[in-house]
């Protein structure tokens, strides 16, 4: 099966937090509640097990039509033919998971607080661009932080505003209407009780 059609990026970015034993059950709830696309970001190194889940996420993800975007590993992108990758700091070379993707890959890069790092990626063909932390995020409670103006900034990039850090259905308003097209949140929705409600409340926030 190919990945989803490339389409135009806008709306809830859910991000997991693994490991947890009931990681398909909540993905599948993120994207009952609206979710448009959805990260496996799991930092250990248990590489079967990734493996195992970030394939069975890739089934989900293709039965509801929403791109699978992988953190961090090109090669675990490749192997389980998700959407793209997305790439830190730290987390390998741009050209090079160009190259082991395609061109039809997204490849999302994370560029903190800096408007030239957004503009070196978005002349090297990124696909989105990744800004923040807006607010205190308790998935990483020592980010270096951004003002919502970077946002409306990177408007002349003409690529998709990833917003990041610390996002909740109270606060993303602002983010948006700064120019954010995605925000993308961990915490607020995989943290939550309800989190098919909770990815709702996000989701419903994009016209």
């Amino acid at each position: 099966m190919k990945p989803p059609a490339r389409r135009s990026l806008r709306g809830l970015y859910a991000i997991t937090d693994g490991p947890r034993p009931d990681l398909l059950g909540v993905c599948e709830a993120a994207l009952e509640g609206g979710a448009a696309m959805l990260q496996y970001r799991d930092k250990s190194t248990d590489r079967a097990r990734r493996l195992r889940e970030a394939q069975a996420l890739q089934a989900l993800c293709m039965r509801c039509d929403v791109p699978l975007i992988v953190n961090d590993d090109v090669e675990l992108a490749h192997a389980i033919g998700a959407a793209g990758v997305h790439l830190g700091e730290h987390d390998g070379d741009f050209a090079a998971a160009r190259a082991r993707l395609g061109t039809g890959a997204i490849i999302g890069v994370s560029c903190y607080d800096s408007l030239a790092r957004a503009r070196q990626f978005a002349a090297a063909g990124a696909d989105y661009l990744a800004f923040g932390a807006f607010f205190p995020s308790p998935t990483k409670p020592a980010a270096r932080r951004a003002g919502a103006s970077l946002l409306t900034d990177a408007a002349t990039f003409r690529i998709p505003r990833v917003a990041i850090g610390g996002i909740t259905s109270d606060n993303a308003r602002t983010l948006i209407d700064a120019g954010a097209d995605v925000v993308a949140v961990i915490t607020a929705v995989f943290g939550a009780r309800d989190v098919r409600a909770a990815a709702r409340r996000l989701s419903d926030l994009f016209p």
